[in-house]
């Protein structure tokens, strides 16, 4: 049985370097955003486009536009959740159907907002990526369009990096060096190996 590990973090915590880092030692990984970009291209047009007209250009989502639409603005962004999430977990069940298929030991659904989500009800085991608050804020007001009000629109709607590593079973640091958090992504490769997977129990967290 394919053991699901959950992997999430806040904006600018270094989520997408560790998912790399598993990819790299041979384990599949589920990308929730990368799910999201697609279905902005095909499946998901249709509906965001009768919400949201104003957000499509050519044929498909243009991201700012939705963005914009829904940034601030609560009732927005629950109606664009509601049309985009069953989406994304189709395309999730489908990608674990494929790892059964093919007898992966373990699968990683990367997912931001696992938490926020109650999303860890459906993962054997959580890994919550982090780093100080101050390296996180440099790494995201480094991207281009970012702005101070743009990042705090964004963790407000995030769990608090403290409350979200109480709640991991391990926890990876990305505040030293890429090298460094493949050493902690190999100890949890290893604290994993063999362990069968019960999908779908929810689990008491502990870190590892």
């Amino acid at each position: 049985m394919t053991f699901i590990l959950g992997l999430t973090g806040s904006i600018g915590m270094g989520k997408s370097t560790t998912a790399e880092l598993f990819r790299a030692e041979g384990i599949p990984v589920h990308d929730a955003d990368a799910a999201v970009h697609a279905l902005y291209r095909g499946r998901a047009v249709a509906a965001i486009a009768a919400a949201f007209p104003a957000a499509i250009r050519e044929g498909a989502v243009d991201r700012p536009s939705l963005s914009a639409a829904v940034l601030g603005k609560p009732d927005a962004l629950n109606r664009l959740e509601a049309i985009i999430h069953p989406f994304v977990r189709e395309e999730e069940e489908a990608f674990l159907r494929r790892c059964r298929r093919t007898g992966a030991g373990l699968a990683v659904l990367d997912v931001p907002l696992l938490l926020e989500t109650a999303g860890e009800g459906r993962c054997d085991a959580v890994l919550v990526v982090s780093a100080p608050p101050e390296i996180q804020r440099e790494r995201v007001l480094a991207r281009p369009g970012m702005t101070q009000d743009k990042l705090a629109a964004i963790l407000a709607r995030q769990m608090p990096d403290a409350e979200k590593r109480a709640r991991a079973h391990f926890i990876v640091d990305t505040s030293r060096s890429v090298l460094a958090a493949g050493r902690q992504v190999g100890s949890i490769l290893r604290a994993l190996a063999g362990r069968p997977g019960h999908s779908g129990q929810q689990r008491t967290a502990s870190h590892a």
